[in-house]
């Protein structure tokens, strides 16, 4: 059994070292904008005539949406009417 004169590292415990901490908020809100402007890069945009034909799909929707809503309030509106002038 020879001993050797080399030195066995000593494993130290591990610091709480930059490594570990969590980056302040600013560096954080930096890293999240770039990474929104990086993925913005790689979306493919619909044509003008595209957006613009889509844009007027859902504002149809919305004014069939909206016709219907009105009428059925209406409705409720007069049955309301109705039901509390026939106690009166």
């Amino acid at each position: 059994m020879a001993q050797s004169n080399e030195k066995q590292p000593v494993e130290k415990k591990a610091k709480k070292t930059d490594k570990n901490k969590k980056p302040n908020i600013f560096v954080r809100f930096g890293r999240k904008i770039k990474e929104t402007f990086s993925e913005l890069k790689r979306v493919t945009w619909p044509s003008f005539g595209k957006a613009l034909k889509s844009t007027g799909v859902v504002l149809v929707i919305v004014l069939i949406f909206t016709v219907i809503t009105t009428g059925v309030n209406y409705g409720f509106t007069a049955l309301l009417n109705l039901i509390t002038n026939l106690g009166g």
